[in-house]
C-alpha cells in the first residue's frame, strides 16, 4: 500500500506517468470494437424487458412450498403458454413472473397452477401489470434519461466548457451502450431495478470525469503563454495525477457490487440482486474506463483543432526540435534547480517536474539585497 501511495504522490507531481493521450486511437479502437459487439448484442438478442415494462402477471405462492422451482416453471409455461420466470423467495414461497399475457386470462391460469401445485387457488396472490401501465413506465424511464442527459450537457457547458460537456455526452453515450449490449447477450431482466442502476453508474462516470477536467481547467488557464507544454500535454497530466484516485474509488465501489452480483445474485440464489447489481457492476468498469480513455483524450483532441492550440503545438515542437538540434533534452523530465522561476506563470500552472516535488515559492533573486553582509536577519 505504501508503493501504491507514492506512485500516486509521483503521478500527480508529474515525475512518472503513462501516455494516455498520446496512445488515444488504440483506446477508441477497443471503445469501438466493444460498442460494436454490444449493438449486435441488443439487435440480435435485444433486452430481457421485465414485466413492469411489457405487462403480465406476477403470482406468489404460500410459505414452505414443496415443488420445485423447475416444476414450476413447467407449469407456469403450460397454463399460460407463455415463458415463466420462478424465484424461490426467502420464506420458501415462489414468485412466478409470466410476461405479455393478457390480465383477463388470469384467473384461469391461478386455477391451473393451483391444481398443479395441488394448493388452494385462494392462497395464490396475483399482481396484474396491464401493457399500458408497461408502455408508462418505459417511456418515464426514457423520459428520465433524456433529461438526465440534457442537465448534465448544459452543467458542464456552464462550469466547463462545450468540448468537455460532448466529451463527457460521448462517455455516457459510451457506457449505457456498453451496460445495455451486456444485458443482452447475458439475458438477464431489465426491470425498474436496472434503470436505477444505469443512472447510478451514469452519476458515478461523470465523477471521475469531472475530477479529471477540474484539473485540466485549472492547469490549462495561461497555457497558451508558454512553449513548454501542448494542450495534450497537460491533458495527458490532468490523467495521471488522478489516475491513482480513480482507481482505487472504482475498485472500493465495486467490491460490495461485485458481493451483490456473485455472492447473492448466484451462490444465493437471490435473482431479484441481478437487474441492479450487474447494471451497478458493468456501468462502474465502463465509467472508469471511459472518464480515463475516452473522456479526456478526446477533448485534447477538440481543442487541438482550434487555431491558438494548433499555434502553440508549432511553438512547442519547433523548441523541441531546436533544444534537439542542439544536444539538449527535447522534452525536460525535470526543472534545473538553480534556475530562479519557472519560464513563465503557464510553466509553473502545468508544474514541471522535479524530484523534489513542485517548488510554490521560487526563490527571489533581491532576497538579502540592501545588506552589508548580504546575509539575512
Amino acid at each position: 500500500m505504501s508503493k501504491l501511495g507514492s506512485l500516486g504522490a509521483r503521478l500527480h507531481r508529474g515525475e512518472v506517468g503513462y501516455d494516455f493521450v498520446g496512445k488515444r486511437k488504440i483506446w477508441y479502437g477497443i471503445s469501438i470494437l466493444i460498442t460494436i459487439t454490444a449493438i449486435l448484442g441488443l439487435s440480435v438478442r435485444g433486452l430481457n424487458m421485465g414485466i413492469e415494462f411489457q405487462g403480465g402477471a406476477v403470482f406468489t405462492t404460500p410459505k414452505h412450498m414443496s415443488a420445485s422451482v423447475t416444476d414450476t416453471e413447467s407449469f407456469a409455461t403450460d397454463a399460460s403458454g407463455h415463458d415463466a420466470v420462478v424465484q424461490k423467495l426467502g420464506d420458501g414461497s415462489l414468485r412466478i413472473q409470466i410476461a405479455g399475457i393478457d390480465t383477463d386470462k388470469s384467473d384461469a391460469i391461478k386455477e391451473k397452477l393451483a391444481g398443479d401445485l395441488k394448493i388452494n387457488s385462494e392462497t395464490i396472490n396475483a399482481d396484474l401489470v396491464g401493457p399500458s401501465w408497461g408502455d408508462q413506465i418505459a417511456n418515464k424511464a426514457w423520459e428520465g434519461l433524456a433529461i438526465f442527459m440534457v442537465l448534465v450537457v448544459i452543467y458542464l457547458a456552464i462550469a466547463f466548457e462545450w468540448r468537455m460537456a460532448v466529451a463527457a455526452l460521448v462517455a455516457l453515450i459510451h457506457d449505457i451502450t456498453i451496460t445495455s449490449g451486456i444485458y443482452a447477450l447475458v439475458g438477464f431482466e431489465v426491470t425498474p431495478g436496472t434503470v436505477i442502476g444505469l443512472l447510478t453508474i451514469l452519476g458515478y462516470s461523470l465523477y471521475d470525469t469531472v475530477v479529471v477536467f477540474d484539473s485540466l481547467k485549472e492547469q490549462t488557464k495561461d497555457i497558451t503563454k508558454q512553449t513548454r507544454w501542448t494542450y495534450s500535454d497537460v491533458a495527458n497530466r490532468s490523467i495521471n495525477s488522478t489516475l491513482v484516485r480513480s482507481i482505487n474509488t472504482t475498485v472500493v465501489a465495486l467490491l460490495p457490487v461485485a458481493g451483490l452480483l456473485f455472492i447473492g445474485g448466484g451462490f444465493l440464489g437471490a435473482g431479484m440482486l441481478n437487474d441492479i447489481s450487474l447494471s451497478l457492476f458493468v456501468g462502474l468498469a465502463a465509467g472508469a474506463y471511459s472518464s480515463i480513455f475516452i473522456a479526456t483524450p478526446l477533448v485534447a483532441d477538440l481543442k487541438e483543432r482550434e487555431p491558438q492550440m494548433k499555434a502553440l503545438r508549432k511553438r512547442v515542437l519547433a523548441k523541441r526540435a531546436q533544444a534537439a538540434a542542439q544536444g539538449e533534452p527535447a522534452e525536460p523530465e525535470y526543472v534545473d534547480e538553480t534556475d530562479d522561476e519557472p519560464e513563465d506563470a503557464a510553466a509553473a500552472v502545468v508544474g514541471p517536474r522535479n524530484q523534489g516535488g513542485p517548488r510554490n515559492q521560487p526563490s527571489s533573486r533581491s532576497r538579502g539585497r540592501g545588506r552589508p553582509s548580504g546575509k539575512r536577519r
